[in-house]
């Protein structure tokens, strides 16, 4: 495995805050199903610490099992009953406390946040996933460097399905039987909008880093400056 996530319903569960602790790969804590990202961020110091718990061993003997703690954890914002929050003002606004909570002495923070472009962020309907992903968007393309990833419900074709009663014989192919999805032909398009945001953030980090100070531009605005005529008496 390469990632991992713990759902809005068990973000505020001590046994997943445990196991997530000893993970090899980076978790990503989802908000309650209310909005509040404070239990997220609460579940992410939890985690980034060493902890101690019971058991079970490769061959199924009870231990007192030890971790080291997971520097790889971060939020998912996935809205909750009180609306969506995937918007700049969101982002920073969850940043900001993030950055806050894992700043030490002489150490700044860093916020890294997914978005969740369905569940209460897309209002549980498929259809309003690539509004959420343009969004998303003009935030990266204006150089928003918290945000890292994205979480889309995707299938082959788009929409949702119930397991019949005559059994899953009848089953439409490439339907989910879980939370509806978008299609393939409007996740490509999502991933390439996705692509050129990530692109011109690139671009505007780029020219932000290599920007020179105030006072060197109006010193050399100065030196550019052609110098004044002498008077004539």
């Amino acid at each position: 495995m390469s990632w991992g996530a713990i759902g809005a319903r068990t973000t505020e569960s001590q046994l997943h805050r445990e196991l997530a602790s000893g993970t090899s790969f980076p978790i990503g804590f989802k908000n309650g199903t209310d909005g509040s990202v404070s239990v997220a961020i609460d579940a992410m110091s939890s985690a980034s610490n060493p902890h101690a718990f019971m058991g079970v061993t490769d061959t199924g003997l009870a231990a007192i099992v030890k971790t080291r703690g997971n520097k790889d954890v971060h939020v998912i914002l996935r809205g909750g009953t009180k609306g969506p929050n995937y918007s700049s003002e969101h982002v920073k606004a969850a940043a900001q406390v993030i950055i806050k909570k894992r700043s030490a002495p002489g150490i700044e923070g860093w916020a890294s946040i997914m978005v969740d472009c369905s569940h209460g962020n897309s209002s549980k309907n498929h259809n309003n996933q690539p509004l959420v992903v343009r969004d998303i968007c003009a935030q990266l393309a204006a150089g928003e460097r918290h945000i890292t990833g994205v979480m889309i419900e995707s299938h082959i074709n788009a929409g949702r399905q119930d397991v019949p009663e005559a059994g899953p014989q009848e089953l439409k192919w490439g339907v989910s039987i879980t939370d509806a999805c978008v299609d393939w032909e409007t996740t490509v398009g999502m991933l390439e909008e996705l692509n050129e945001a990530v692109a011109a953030r690139r671009k505007v980090v780029l020219e932000a880093s290599f920007s020179r100070p105030a006072a060197f531009e109006r010193l050399h605005a100065e030196e550019a400056a052609p110098a004044p005529e002498p008077a004539s008496s």
